[in-house]
């Protein structure tokens, strides 16, 4: 886990294990064909297929790893008087060409999100060729205002197997991306209780 301040809260950044990927990737692809867990309509994205994970999936094979990373991320900051992680919630994106995340903010203390497969080539800008930034398939976090000294933005180029947590109240965006594929990833959120 490695913490950075491109603003005002802190970003951790770390990789998921081979076993916590090929789980939960396993576990979309069996149950993304019932319509009865279908999750888009709780969410702000703009995407056809979104799948809540169950809480006993989460808890069998999930909570450790996510919560050894949280404890990580948030030991980095100096904060080690935790009573109890609480994993709220957990649901995969099928993001595919022209989808997107409008800017919003998630539940709980602490949110996440990890990448579970790219298109090769998603950040490339078929339309215009010109540009410097390439922001297809990619994440703003938003903080505060631009002015002298403070960006406002921070951007994100998903890597396959990284894991990215940040408070709650960060506002974000994932942007959409115009070639054929499928990104996809998992989003979290976390209650911490600390020690009175």
């Amino acid at each position: 886990m490695k913490n950075i301040k491109p603003f005002g809260p802190s970003i951790g950044k770390a990789r998921i294990s081979n076993k916590f990927f090929d789980i939960l990737n396993k576990e979309f692809d069996e149950k993304s064909k019932s319509k009865k867990i279908d999750y888009s309509s709780k969410l702000a994205s703009q995407i056809k297929k979104e799948l809540k994970i169950s809480d006993k999936f989460i808890r069998k094979h999930l909570d450790k790893e996510l919560k050894k990373n949280i404890i990580k991320f948030l030991s980095n900051e100096k904060i080690q008087e935790i009573k109890e992680i609480k994993i709220l919630n957990l649901w995969v994106v099928r993001q595919f060409k022209g989808e997107y995340n409008p800017i919003h903010y998630h539940e709980g203390d602490l949110s996440g999100v990890g990448y579970l497969k790219l298109p090769k080539g998603m950040t490339s800008n078929k339309m215009v060729k010109n540009k410097k930034v390439k922001t297809n398939g990619t994440i703003d976090f938003i903080n505060g205002q631009r002015g002298f000294l403070s960006k406002s933005i921070y951007n994100v180029v998903p890597k396959i197997k990284e894991l990215i947590i940040f408070p709650n109240y960060l506002m974000h965006t994932a942007y959409p991306f115009n070639i054929e594929g499928e990104r996809r990833s998992f989003s979290f959120n976390a209650k911490i209780i600390l020690k009175k």
